[in-house]
């Protein structure tokens, strides 16, 4: 069977790194708590006593705003049902009404928000977010001349906060479009172009100039909460990414090719979710103390499977997209994950994490699944050795609890740019073995060192007291750790269990095995003769 990287080499007839779907939260800063919101009411409506009903009037007169709009410009609306797909909908009505730079259609639905709800106290209202409550969200289903199909949700209660949902490669196709270069959609990306080197020159152009703009021509066509003299004293809405997706597309010459390589895909990484993986992909160090649940997940649609890793709230995922193109996706829920806030202008900094992530996953996946040793370099791991240098090399014998902690261990460190010291790899290794480090002493860890070193598998600098994982040694960690967990642990379980179950030919020839064991047992030991 072909490997990842014959696969992938000569096989891919597009490639595209592109922003996917993006979520934004519009916010007013100045109405994110109870003394702001009394101060607008007070200051900027003009009222001396602020009260729900003053809440009240706006909500209304928003409320009033849509329905207007709506009947002069004979925009449908549709009034979304209780876990109804609003997806569908709006595909529905996009393929039904053909509009160019207008409102599609206004959806409005009943969702929890944080709205504020005021109570008396004291003889004054206090206003408070303290518990979300169901509220009308208006949503402007829109095409944009530059962006395509978008959406934009308006709430109707104070704080009114918006969200804005679009999407890169619909961008792009418009961009296209514009500059007259053909293009094969693939549902929302791309599967051919006559000028890719200019679809990805278009992609990398994409940055948050283009967003805000966007948001802020639709927030002057459609109706507000707030009024533009409002506005103008500074209640105005900021954008943050809620959510944000960072895509690679890689189109295969072949279906089959690429069925191939989601399969292998599938077979041969079902444990990247693992910490130590984890910590190769994200360029993370992850400790006991990282929060989230470190896993890998195939998730099956129909035929169509998809694999899942997760980091804290970033979700990095692979499927196969429209039986032609794999597709690989990063999505953050949290730019803190990464050091960053949500504000938009941090949108440039986490796009390029997320190329990097995708492509680190690649890349791991190239080199696990090509992790293969000789017969030659298995028996110079397992058996003593003399080095060149006349130093003996103690063998590091597999299956050996010990040793395979250590090689285990040491697929942690292959990324490390600085390289890792006795007491980093001593940790790692007491934690597999389940043991304390009063248990796992210096010296022994010393001695480990010396073995790994002088095997090829390690590498210190001289006059320092830092260790490199050498390329050698990541293919014999990989290759001994893979076959310990992959092969060896689960046909013992197969074979010892008392509740295994065997494929049949197996079970059969077992018991054949079994009972010729018995036969020359019970010649070789008769029972006594009874009687």
């Amino acid at each position: 069977m072909a490997t990842i990287p014959e696969l992938l080499d000569g096989h891919i007839t597009l490639e595209v790194e592109c922003l996917d779907r993006l979520y934004l939260n519009g916010y007013i800063g100045k109405l994110a708590t109870g003394p702001g919101l009394s101060m607008f009411m007070r200051f900027q409506l003009g009222m001396p006593v602020p009260s729900p009903v003053v809440l009240g009037r706006v909500s209304e007169r928003f409320r009033e705003a849509v329905k207007a709009q709506a009947e002069r410009e004979r925009i449908p609306v549709y009034q979304f049902h209780h876990k109804e797909r609003k997806d569908d909908i709006a595909n529905n009505f996009r393929s039904q009404r053909q509009v160019r730079d207008g409102i599609v259609f206004i959806g409005v639905a009943q969702e929890k928000a944080q709205a504020f709800n005021g109570k008396k106290v004291n003889g004054r209202f206090e206003f408070n977010r303290d518990k979300a409550v169901y509220v009308n969200h208006y949503y402007f289903y829109i095409d944009d001349e530059d962006f395509g199909p978008l959406f934009l949700k308006v709430c109707s209660y104070a704080p009114w906060g918006t969200k804005l949902c679009l999407n890169g490669h619909e961008w792009a196709k418009r961009q296209l479009e514009k500059k007259k270069i053909a293009y094969e959609a693939l549902d929302n990306g791309f599967l051919s172009c006559a000028d890719p080197a200019k679809l990805q020159q278009i992609c990398d152009s994409l940055g948050p100039e283009d967003i805000d703009r966007v948001f802020r021509k639709w927030l002057r066509r459609i109706p507000l909460p707030l009024q533009p003299k409002d506005r103008e004293a500074g209640y105005d809405w900021d954008l943050s990414i809620w959510q944000m997706e960072v895509s690679l597309t890689q189109i295969f010459d072949r279906p089959l090719r690429g069925r191939e390589f989601f399969e292998e895909i599938i077979r041969d990484n079902l444990d990247l979710g693992r910490p130590d993986r984890v910590q190769l992909i994200f360029d993370r160090v992850v400790t006991k103390k990282t929060p989230g649940e470190f896993r890998t997940r195939v998730i099956q649609e129909g035929v169509h499977p998809s694999l899942h890793i997760n980091y804290k709230n970033f979700d990095l995922k692979q499927y196969f997209k429209e039986g032609r193109g794999c597709r690989t996706e990063g999505t953050f829920r949290n730019p803190n994950d990464f050091g960053v806030n949500k504000g938009l202008s941090n949108l440039p900094y986490l796009q390029k994490i997320g190329r990097q992530i995708n492509r680190r996953l690649l890349e791991v996946e190239r080199v696990s699944h090509n992790s293969g040793l000789s017969g030659d370099s298995i028996q110079r791991v397992v058996q003593p050795a003399v080095t060149e240098d006349g130093k003996t090399a103690p063998g590091l014998k597999f299956g050996q609890p010990r040793v395979m902690a250590l090689l285990l261990a040491l697929t942690m460190f292959h990324h490390l740019i600085d390289g890792f010291r006795n007491r980093d790899l001593r940790q790692q290794v007491a934690d597999l073995l389940g043991v304390n480090l009063t248990e796992y002493t210096p010296h022994q860890m010393t001695y480990d060192l010396r073995r790994l070193r002088l095997k090829g598998l390690i590498y210190r600098p001289p006059k320092t007291n830092r260790y490199f994982v050498t390329p050698y040694g990541w293919k014999v960690a990989r290759l001994f750790s893979r076959l310990d967990a992959r092969v060896f642990r689960p046909a013992m379980a197969m074979f010892t269990a008392n509740d295994a179950v065997l494929p049949f030919p197996l079970r059969q020839s077992l018991d054949r095995v079994d009972s010729q064991l018995d036969v020359l047992i019970y010649e070789a030991f008769p029972l006594p003769k009874t009687g």
